[in-house]
């Protein structure tokens, strides 16, 4: 089983006003002890996902378990130590045959029976949410609260990720539901490098 990081940081192209933007903040990030980051890129051509993914590869170095997004294919042709997959995206399955056995797969989920499917997957780990109302979404599925993280935790024995609207101010009480892990994107926007350091002394 995958161990995890508490903080799961996930860096949205849609954050950012160009590349160099978005290399700056995982730097910062990098720098203020962030290990897992994920790139999540939903409105750029595959080219462009390809060349910034490798970029940010670059500006990673090799401490840093990189995720790619939806992307099974981009996941392999970058190089990236795996991928995750949406409820709308690849199946599990499909993504795992495309990735292989030895790369990372998670799955996003947002009620218990999406975590019982995911559950019987070979998803290394399932991320359960919003737990919080979240602006990085769209449309985003209705917010589950801590009492859908504890249901989610009662499910399954995979390692849980927690997405949505997660702070300094309420990851505490997230982790204490039964998370292992808290995937943030807005409250690590503004000076990274600190807010990263906040969340690690945060969760401890």
């Amino acid at each position: 089983m995958i161990s995890l990081p508490r903080l799961y940081a996930i860096l949205d192209r849609s954050c950012f006003p160009d590349q160099e933007s978005l290399l700056g903040c995982a730097k910062e990030l990098i720098a203020g002890g962030v290990t897992l980051l994920q790139y999540r890129n939903k409105k750029d051509n595959a080219q462009v996902i390809l060349d910034e993914a490798l970029a940010l590869k670059r500006a990673a170095g090799a401490s840093v378990k990189l995720i790619m997004n939806d992307r099974a294919d981009l996941c392999l042709a970058t190089g990236y130590d795996g991928v995750h997959v949406g409820q709308d995206d690849l199946s599990p399955e499909s993504a795992r045959k495309v990735v292989g056995q030895h790369l990372w797969l998670g799955v996003s989920t947002h009620n218990p029976d999406q975590v019982r499917e995911a559950d019987q997957t070979s998803a290394d780990y399932i991320a359960i949410g919003p737990v919080y109302p979240t602006s990085s979404k769209t449309n985003p599925d209705p917010v589950i609260g801590l009492d859908g993280v504890r249901q989610a935790r009662s499910l399954t024995r995979k390692p849980l990720v927690a997405i949505g609207g997660i702070t300094r101010a309420n990851c505490r009480a997230v982790i204490a539901a039964g998370a292992d892990s808290v995937a943030v994107i807005s409250d690590l926007l503004r000076e990274p490098r600190k807010s990263a350091e906040e969340f690690f002394r945060i969760l401890g």
